[in-house]
């Protein structure tokens, strides 16, 4: 019995060692240029687009969406500096709702926070924290992993732009 455990560790050391990779210095995410989709979803949206301006390169964009068809919902994702996922969420579709769906349920604290200014809403989750604040027409998420004050620093830089056709 002692001899087939050994046999099988023998096998099963093999296979991870050849079969399996092993590059713990390869990026997981790759940098996505969100550039066009950002002028496209200007031009589309029934609201001022936000993108954040003056960040530095450690903030990684990884993610980017504009779906007209589900209430004008736009989406960047990055990475921040410490790989902690930072989503802006933009959206005309009902705030609560919204707001619940982006954030992974989380829930309004009943606290705000100054940020460049305005007063966003705190919410928290169990996955995922975020400020919120309504703008306009539409509703603008800062959602993810990251603590708060990284959460802020996104929300401080945000620009709010919309381009007529």
């Amino acid at each position: 019995m002692i001899l087939s455990l050994l046999v099988i560790g023998a096998a099963v050391a093999v296979i991870y060692t050849f079969f399996i990779p092993h590059n713990d210095k390869a990026t997981p995410v790759k940098r996505v240029d969100y550039r066009v989709e950002l002028i496209t979803a200007r031009r589309a949206a029934p609201y001022p687009v936000a993108a954040p301006v003056g960040l530095s390169k450690a903030w990684k964009p990884t993610s980017v969406t504009y779906q007209q068809d589900k209430g004008a919902a736009w989406h960047i994702g990055f990475l921040d500096p410490q790989g902690q996922y930072v989503a802006i969420e933009q959206s005309t579709a009902p705030a609560k709702e919204y707001v619940t769906s982006v954030s992974q349920n989380a829930t309004n604290t009943g606290k705000t926070q100054r940020v460049g200014g305005e007063e966003w809403q705190r919410w928290k989750g169990d996955h995922y924290d975020a400020l919120v604040r309504k703008t306009g027409k539409a509703t603008t998420v800062v959602t993810g992993t990251a603590p708060y004050a990284d959460l802020a620093k996104m929300a401080a830089a945000l620009h709010f732009e919309q381009t007529q056709n």
